[in-house]
């Protein structure tokens, strides 16, 4: 070993040692006579020196060294003149002796600090450069600590990590699989799995009870702050349970990750079904930091002659509390935001009471007294400001569920450091496409549907529930599953009711039908994005900042310069043409 201690473990009672330590040049500064440089490996940073007096040659040797060298030092550790109480090794230094430079550097294209200077594109692209910032290490190491206990918390449960293939069949419901060409079969392909869903089923069948595997997955699918072509993936199941003893057990998880790496006791996990959801908050995943529930207004609004209300199957509005500097130039700007086609809003009214005074948009349609009221029987208070959407219920909803997100950061509601999980419950078994007029699955279509709608299959499929569940925190959706279905009668009419014929069933799925015939258990599960969990647990914005080597937001890896092209002879030998 090249070094006999790192960068970040030396204490003063390590005084008059003679050590060898390895690591980046971080910081030099050169005080004439003397040379100090802040030294840096991956476990923290020792302040080293250099006295031309001393040493002379030693001294013009390390005025030749520059940011980000890699250099070899041996020397004795002294105590600092002027320690430096913010850094765990502060009250000593050591003084070198000899010096080696393992590998030179070119200047970095950013500062390698925690508050860079790089852009988030040129990050990307020198990634190993970023990833030598303390803030990256530290999520990167945070990242592996959270494996740890995770597979502890689950193997004292029980479970089995078991590993399932990255090439398989091809079986698209929901994202766009990527697929691989086979050259040993040519006009085959393999696909890369969106998630190890029929495998871990297949586990369950072959008896394996509890299983889970911290996994890759893959969807070619557009690219959001919280998605990337290629994640990471907490992947469970297990066998004779049902949806309460999942629930039960991963919210003790979660409780055992927070309390183990932030030395944080999460409150109680609600329940709240996706009706529930939907009604109160506008989202299936609602940040429960801050407290606006959605009010509905259609019985008090509709029918008083004002048509946009009195046409509109739904009304609903936000109260925004005690802001006293609401103007009409932001109210405009909301108006504005909401008619944004990414919003998909017509319009935005508004009521507000300032010194028991009314101001609205729609006075010309409501006498002052009925808003007087209006406010009073929604408990609003001076300096309250009233927000109104309306038209079709499910955009409605939708739209105010944006707009309660938005008016949380822009008036800055939202409480830090805190953590508010939830469970959502009862998701519709179906959604309906407009466009190719068949149902899809909500989740996937090997869900089961709650035992009292399982009738509703054959009369009113669109009114069916499904035993399905998320796990919900700050807004982000950390983890979702269900109970599956394990009889094959049930399973074949979800296929045909996703207007699969019997033989596209059986091309698809035929493996997987086959195996239901040989005893398959009761079963069920969740998946986590372990991705998500980390940004969540750090209170990071975006995934990538959690992943070592992301893609950008056009998936792409800017380091790689992947995707790329390859050769014509690859492409003959693959049997596929370029059109």
């Amino acid at each position: 070993m090249l070094r006999s201690n790192n960068c970040g473990e030396l204490r003063i009672n390590d005084l008059n040692s003679q050590v060898s330590l390895c690591g980046w040049v971080h910081h030099i500064r050169d005080l004439g006579k003397l040379l100090f440089i802040d030294l840096r490996d991956r476990y923290g940073t020792t302040q080293i020196y250099f006295d031309a007096n001393n040493k002379p040659e030693l001294y013009q040797s390390a005025k030749k060294l520059g940011r980000e060298y890699v250099i070899h030092v041996i020397g004795t550790v002294r105590e600092r003149s002027n320690k430096n109480p913010k850094m765990p090794t502060g009250d000593i230094e050591i003084d070198v002796d000899t010096l080696k430079v393992l590998n030179t550097s070119e200047i970095p294209p950013f500062t390698i600090e925690d508050d860079t200077d790089g852009s988030e594109e040129m990050r990307l692209q020198y990634r190993y450069l970023d990833l030598r910032r303390n803030v990256m290490k530290d999520t990167m190491i945070f990242r592996h600590k959270l494996n740890l206990s995770i597979r502890n918390f689950l193997s004292e449960k029980g479970f089995l990590e078991i590993e399932t293939p990255f090439l398989i069949k091809s079986t698209p419901e929901g994202a766009r699989d990527f697929i691989v060409p086979s050259r040993l079969n040519p006009g085959n392909f393999y696909a890369l799995p969106q998630s190890p869903q029929l495998l871990k089923q297949l586990l369950m069948f072959a008896g394996m009870d509890r299983y889970f595997q911290i996994v890759r997955c893959f969807r070619d699918e557009d690219f959001r702050a919280d998605r990337q072509p290629e994640f990471t993936q907490l992947d469970c199941e297990m066998s004779f349970v049902e949806q309460d003893d999942i629930l039960n057990l991963f919210e003790d998880m979660m409780r055992y990750l927070f309390r183990n790496l932030l030395d944080i006791d999460l409150p109680i996990f609600p329940r709240l079904t996706y009706k529930e959801a939907m009604e109160t908050f506008g989202s299936d995943k609602p940040d429960l930091r801050f407290d606006m529930p959605i009010i509905n207004l259609s019985d008090t609004l509709k029918g008083k002659g004002f048509k946009i209300f009195d046409n509109s199957e739904y009304i609903g509005g936000l109260l925004l509390i005690n802001q006293p500097d609401v103007s009409r130039k932001q109210i405009d700007k909301l108006t504005e935001w909401v008619k944004n086609p990414q919003v998909g809003g017509s319009g935005l009214a508004y009521v507000r009471l300032v010194d028991n005074e009314i101001k609205s948009s729609i006075t010309q349609f409501f006498s002052n007294d009925f808003l007087q009221n209006l406010m009073k029987s929604i408990n609003a208070s001076n300096n309250d400001t009233l927000f109104i959407i309306s038209g079709n219920r499910n955009k409605s909803l939708e739209i105010l569920g944006n707009l309660r997100l938005h008016l949380a950061k822009q008036y800055q509601l939202i409480q830090k450091n805190i953590y508010k999980p939830l469970w959502v419950i009862d998701f519709p078994m179906f959604d309906w496409d407009e466009e190719n007029h068949r149902f899809t699955s909500s989740h996937h279509p090997f869900t089961s549907p709650l035992l009292s709608d399982i009738e509703l299959l054959d009369s009113n499929p669109s009114l069916a529930r499904s035993n399905a569940y998320d796990m919900v925190m700050n807004g982000a959706e950390l983890g979702g599953g269900s109970i599956r279905i394990h009889d094959k009668f049930l399973q074949k009419k979800v296929f045909k009711l996703l207007n699969l014929t019997d033989q596209e069933a059986e091309d698809k799925f035929g493996f997987f039908l086959k195996a239901l015939d040989y005893g398959a258990p009761p079963h069920g599960g969740i998946a986590f994005g372990i991705d998500r969990i980390v940004a969540v647990m750090l209170g990071l914005n975006s995934i990538r900042d959690v992943i070592a080597f992301p893609k950008n937001n056009m998936g792409r890896d800017l380091m790689m310069q992947a995707p790329a092209p390859v050769t014509a002879d690859q492409l003959k030998e693959l049997h596929l043409k370029i059109q």
